[in-house]
């Protein structure tokens, strides 16, 4: 087999740095875009702090009421919270009354411990604002 002098071909440094610059030329195109799109970063904020606190309130999986009264570290620092925990006849909420109709929300399903042996389900709502 004879070498051609015709056949194309790259040095390997020259096809990193190329793939390098692509890469980073799409990243800056991405921020920049996110930057641009109102609202859109804080759409996780609710199930963030959903998560958050319902680790606190239930950290074997079943949630015991009264911590839900020391859970106001899920919330994000420069945010506020509303958190309620619901069974069909009892309710207990950490957090101003009224959330603003702005406020991004989430809610999981939970079982609630009302007393030694007794557990019923329940919900947990979180209002997140800023």
């Amino acid at each position: 087999m004879s070498r051609s002098s015709a056949r194309g071909q790259t040095e390997p440094l020259v096809a990193v740095v190329a793939v390098v610059v692509v890469s980073l030329a799409l990243s800056l195109y991405v921020g920049v875009l996110d930057a641009q799109l109102p609202g859109q970063r804080d759409r996780t904020v609710a199930e963030t702090t959903v998560a958050a606190i319902e680790d606190h309130v239930a950290p074997t999986g079943v949630a015991v009421p009264v911590r839900l009264y020391t859970a106001a570290n899920g919330t994000p620092s420069g945010y506020e919270a509303r958190a309620t925990l619901t069974t069909g006849s009892e309710d207990w909420t950490l957090g101003p009354d009224q959330p603003p109709a702005r406020a991004d929300r989430a809610s999981r399903r939970v079982g609630i411990r009302i007393e030694s042996g007794r557990v019923v389900p329940g919900r947990l709502r979180v209002a997140v604002w800023r």
